[in-house]
């Protein structure tokens, strides 16, 4: 019984330890099972395995780091050499360029295939009428810096359902924006544009078998505070891109300059 349960607990043993194998080997009649360990494998051989764990910066290596840079930038932007400096300004502002635009990235949302609908033909008479009848009225639409987005349209179908004719009066607006506004506002909104007048007035008709829609807001246009941020991307990339060229011309100058001063300093007996 002694040699039964030395059996079993070496059986249990090498049920559950990963490092030992079981051999079968026959001897003459007899079967016989060995249990011992596999070859090539020792028990030591995971303690030996270190994961390797990533070193974190502490915080004051991090001040360190940004000091070095803030040094580094400071000694260029008060360089005695002005290319130096012009350099230094429009790699910075060029990055600038690269962040913005990938910002505005964001913004761009697919458009949603057009319906079929076939605008009405209006006649001379009836686009005079729809004029003057539009000039008349006191009703607006405003667009402002944010440009068109679902607010615009939602407000000129909620004109709608009491008026024939709505003003979109954009402003401020940019010389020719406002054909590109009249243009979008007549995809999304479905209506006729009537006229534009000089002081950036476009004048909408909704049409003879006018259905206000239930979605009044289209899907593919931004909500009022994107709208609004798009635009502050895109003030700040125009300045950036100005200031960008500015600094380009100043140190083509440079080098003209320079260009200029050794010629004269060559020309010098």
């Amino acid at each position: 019984m002694v040699g039964c349960g030395d059996a079993l607990s070496k059986w249990a043993r090498a049920r559950y330890m990963s490092n030992t194998s079981i051999e079968l080997k026959p001897d003459s009649d007899v079967v016989r099972f060995n249990i011992g360990e596999l070859p090539g494998k020792t028990g030591t051989s995971k303690k030996g395995k270190k994961k390797m764990r990533r070193v974190k910066m502490s915080r004051k290596a991090k001040l360190n780091e940004l000091r070095f840079y803030r040094l580094k930038a400071k000694k260029k932007m008060t360089s005695p050499n002005p290319e130096v400096r012009i350099r230094y300004k429009l790699e910075k502002a060029k990055r600038k360029e690269e962040w913005l635009i990938e910002k505005l990235r964001k913004f761009d949302i697919p458009k949603a295939p057009t319906e079929a609908y076939d605008p009405e033909i209006l006649t001379e008479e009836e686009k005079f009428y729809l004029k003057r009848t539009g000039e008349k009225k006191k009703n607006y639409v405003p667009v402002g810096r944010r440009g068109v987005f679902g607010g615009v349209v939602l407000n000129m179908h909620l004109h709608w359902k009491k008026h024939e004719t709505v003003k979109v009066i954009c402003k401020p607006c940019k010389v020719g924006q406002v054909y590109e506004y009249a243009e979008e506002l007549a995809r999304l909104s479905k209506g006729i544009m009537i006229d534009i007048k000089p002081n950036n007035t476009i004048i909408f008709y909704r049409g003879k078998n006018y259905v206000q829609p239930q979605v009044m807001s289209p899907p593919d246009t931004l909500s009022k505070s994107k709208a609004l941020e798009k635009y502050r991307y895109e003030q700040s990339l125009e300045h950036t891109s100005q200031f960008i060229e500015k600094l380009e011309n100043e140190l083509e100058e440079y080098h003209k300059h320079l260009a200029q001063y050794r010629k004269q300093k060559e020309n010098q007996p």
